[in-house]
């Protein structure tokens, strides 16, 4: 029985709501820097003497890091929740997450330094240094909602354009793909037809994939599986002048990715690596799975300078994998190109969090 893809229809994080995961370490490095940098404004604006100002720039430091950490976990933690509730109310009800813990860490600070010592502001009454600190968090955490925000209407942008190049991608399976594999079909009709079976439940499967919703996501192994089709097809048509090396290691089968990422990379390879060369040529899948990130691999021999080669292309199918990751892992995902030892090789990188 041949197994049915899935297509799953998953939601990447742009799509559940604007709020980022606080928790990567990415985002805590840019909360951690954010905080330093309000701290050193903060400091420079104050009228502080030169010989106290890093003594006054540790305490600030420590006081808005302590602010900044706690509101980032606390965010972190109701993330899920917070991105449930719409857009308006997830912001007030994060806004107001930061100014609770505005104003705990502020009474906490107070207490420790309102002996008169000239730091952090804590010379001033009670009511004063609480009504500062809290107008600063208001203007800043506003201020930083907004970005949020910004960024979130950019994703979707970038995911609607991608979404529009996807559906100019399945509609490119090259003609002569389409040809060619319509005659191995018929010259395997008569002497071969449970292999001309199994090449049109491939054709069917690719064409299937093609003609799905661009807002359709996909996953690791059902692209897999998808590219053997595609490979067994081409196999029957070139015969001994391709030569398929699959290395995968375990991966994370059920990792979702945006649909016919590798089939055109495969498609690509054959078309300008094997089919020029009159001897034909390789091609090696790699796959490995390491620290929370998919590394996948497509290399394939070059034709010789002798070979006649196909048109360069415009590059539409990499720039349009490259963007459709974009917009689904949000910066966290790669593909780069590359030539090692004369082949070209293709390399996609893209993080999941697999727990076994």
């Amino acid at each position: 029985m041949r197994k049915k893809q899935k297509n799953p229809t998953a939601k990447s994080a742009q799509e559940a709501g604007f709020l980022p995961d606080f928790c990567t370490l990415r985002s805590l490095l840019i909360t951690i820097v954010s905080a330093e940098l309000l701290t050193m404004m903060l400091t420079l604006s104050a009228n502080v003497a030169s010989s106290h100002i890093l003594h006054e720039l540790s305490l600030r430091s420590l006081f808005i890091q302590w602010i900044a950490l706690t509101s980032a976990a606390l965010l972190c933690l109701f993330r899920p929740w917070l991105n449930r509730q719409g857009h308006i109310k997830a912001a007030i009800l994060a806004w107001l997450i930061i100014q609770c813990v505005t104003l705990a860490v502020s009474e906490t600070a107070f207490q420790l330094f309102s002996d008169g010592a000239p730091a952090m502001g804590v010379t001033s009454s009670h009511s004063d240094f609480l009504f500062r600190s809290l107008g600063i968090s208001i203007i800043v955490t506003a201020l930083g909602l907004h970005y949020l925000h910004i960024q979130f209407l950019w994703r979707q942008q970038a995911v609607a354009e991608s979404q529009a190049r996807l559906q100019a991608l399945q509609s490119r399976i090259r003609p002569h793909f389409l040809f060619n594999s319509m005659n191995t079909i018929a010259s395997l009709t008569r002497t071969r037809p449970e292999v001309a079976e199994e090449a049109i439940l491939d054709l069917a499967d690719l064409f299937r994939a093609s003609l799905s919703s661009a807002a359709t996501q996909s996953t690791l192994g059902d692209e897999l599986e998808l590219a053997r089709g595609y490979l067994r097809i081409e196999k029957q048509r070139l015969g001994d002048r391709i030569q398929i090396e699959w290395d995968l290691d375990e991966l994370p089968e059920n990792a979702v990715i945006p649909q016919l990422i590798l089939q055109p990379l495969l498609e690509n390879a054959v078309y300008h690596g094997i089919e020029p060369s009159p001897a034909g040529g390789k091609i090696q899948i790699t796959g490995r799975y390491r620290r929370g990130r998919v590394n996948l691999g497509i290399r394939n021999s070059q034709p010789s300078e002798k070979s006649t080669p196909h048109s360069s292309g415009n590059h539409m199918a990499l720039e349009n994998i490259r963007q459709r990751l974009e917009g689904l892992f949000s910066g966290e995902a790669h593909l780069t190109m590359s030539e090692i030892e004369g082949d070209y090789q293709v390399r996609l990188v893209f993080p999941h969090p697999w727990k076994p």
